[in-house]
């Protein structure tokens, strides 16, 4: 319950949007845990030394822009190639040139030399099935990743075998048994400084554009895609004197309703464009996002003369978990 529009917002986000501040210690201690799990199987016959100066956390909990619940946590544990690793490239797609103990360990793909990269996360699977911590280690949907459950806690994390190059960026799986190039800490520093350029602000808006794009108002923008999108809104202006979260909300869903449209380019130059949606599909989302524009803006409308007015109409935005007005 809240009497103002601001009190509303601070209240919605501290309590519905944002992670509680306890778990999050909890998660954060909890991948500490797994990771010194994962450092203590580096040099077992079966396994691979662990390149434990490039193990990179990454993805929407490193970056502070996940929403509740803590769901799932990425992680890419980076392996050393021991100088027998060599890799080769064919377009985008990545050739890892195995080891004697890869053969000896069944880890090249058939008939070829080539380090196998679904191979090297079902080892992963099979050594992290042995933790005493954890329920459940399977293979992701994705193929590209093992996904390991624990039993005290909700969150999962999903765990990236890695290589790192000579030429300064990773190799990961492609979910095809090869391997493709990314460099996640470009995410990681792009995120930090334009979140600072906006003086601290702009995390909290992604992640109230992340709570109304789960709403299901509409097709769901990948979490990713949504973070480029408004990334490159903020990126080239400067942050006002004042900030009001619910003006700038308001803003956003104008711009995402025309960005959207258009294709959006990996800011990594490594994917191309990350907007896969079809036109149709751009224009349903579009048409929801300017519906939703249309509502905030004549909730900003009100706010100056009708508190009550302005919070019903944000529930429309935001559903029924944004505050109520109240007298009191």
């Amino acid at each position: 319950m809240a009497k103002t529009v601001n009190n509303a917002f601070k209240e919605f986000m501290k309590d519905k949007v944002n992670l509680d501040e306890e778990k999050t210690k909890t998660a954060r201690s909890s991948r500490d845990n797994l990771i010194d799990n994962i450092k203590s199987f580096s040099g077992d016959s079966d396994f691979f030394e662990v390149y434990k100066d490039k193990i990179l956390r990454f993805g929407s909990f490193e970056r502070h822009t996940k929403i509740r619940p803590i769901d799932d946590i990425d992680l890419m544990l980076c392996l050393s190639a021991e100088g027998k690793r060599t890799y080769i490239q064919s377009e985008d797609i990545f050739y890892i040139n195995g080891s004697d103990t890869d053969s000896e360990n069944g880890l090249l793909a058939d008939d070829t030399g080539y380090l196998n990269s679904t191979k090297v996360i079902n080892r992963f699977i099979s050594k992290l099935s042995d933790l005493q911590d954890y329920s459940k280690a399977e293979m992701h949907k994705n193929h590209e990743a093992a996904t390991l459950q624990l039993k005290s806690y909700t969150w999962n994390f999903d765990i990236v075998p890695c290589f790192y190059t000579d030429t300064g960026f990773y190799l990961i799986p492609d979910g095809s048994g090869n391997w493709k190039k990314t460099d996640p800490r470009i995410d990681n520093e792009r995120t930090t400084n334009i979140n600072q350029k906006h003086d601290g602000n702009l995390l909290g808006l992604i992640r109230l554009a992340k709570y109304w794009n789960n709403r299901k108002v509409t097709l769901r923008i990948g979490s990713y895609l949504l973070e480029c999108m408004i990334l490159n809104k903020y990126e080239d202006i400067t942050t006002s004197g004042t900030w009001w979260i619910d003006l700038e909300f308001r803003d956003l869903l104008s711009y995402l309703s025309s960005a959207i449209l258009q294709d959006v380019d990996d800011p990594k130059g490594i994917q191309g464009n990350l907007n896969n949606f079809s036109s149709d599909d751009r224009l349903k989302i579009s048409d929801a996002l300017s519906s939703a524009y249309a509502k905030a803006k004549e909730a900003a409308s009100l706010e100056s003369e009708d508190q009550k007015g302005a919070i019903t109409k944000w529930r429309e935005v935001l559903g029924s978990d944004f505050p109520e007005y109240t007298e009191t």
